[in-house]
């Protein structure tokens, strides 16, 4: 809101005009100020208003902005929980450590989508260069050119935005 020139009411004149129309005159004056007065008054309102809802809004994001880097450095720890879950030898998997570090893993994960995190599902699926990341290019028969038929690394999503492509294996027609 720019600088306003702030009007003084009008003096009372030290001597009141015995004429009605002059009265009539000083009075509107008078409304015309206070409706200016009022008018100004609402605009710097609304002005506030908005400031409030845009701080507001730009804290969210902040927070969104600091969880998603937090959220992005532990995304390694769940791949690496997902690598070490998939090479546990059979005669190991019933051991209760085993079943304690699982548990520890599914705990991570949920905290992690109660932040909004969701995996990005890719397996069979059109290549999308907005979620996907083609890694290698397979000659194939056995899928359409351009479908996902591996995920080599999962990706993720924070909100509706990617935090992490999943890096994919995508078919191509053979020659």
């Amino acid at each position: 809101m720019g600088e306003e020139q702030i009007k003084e009411p009008a003096e009372m004149p030290e001597t009141m005009p015995e004429d009605a129309n002059a009265l009539k005159q000083l009075l509107e004056q008078e409304r015309a100020h206070a409706a200016e007065y009022l008018d100004n008054w609402r605009r710097a309102a609304a002005d506030f208003s908005n400031y409030k809802k845009r701080i507001e809004k730009e804290n969210a994001e902040l927070a969104k902005f600091s969880n998603s880097m937090l959220i992005a450095r532990l995304l390694p720890v769940l791949d690496d929980f997902d690598r070490a879950f998939q090479t546990i030898p059979d005669n190991l998997s019933g051991l209760t450590w085993i079943n304690g570090v699982m548990l520890i893993a599914r705990k991570m994960s949920a905290v992690l989508e109660a932040e909004g995190l969701k995996p990005i599902d890719a397996a069979n699926k059109e290549f999308d260069p907005n979620f996907h990341e083609a890694v290698i290019h397979e000659e194939t028969d056995q899928y359409e050119e351009g479908i996902v038929t591996a995920e080599l690394q999962k990706g993720y999503k924070l909100g509706e935005r990617v935090l992490r492509p999943t890096m994919v294996k995508v078919a191509k027609k053979k020659n």
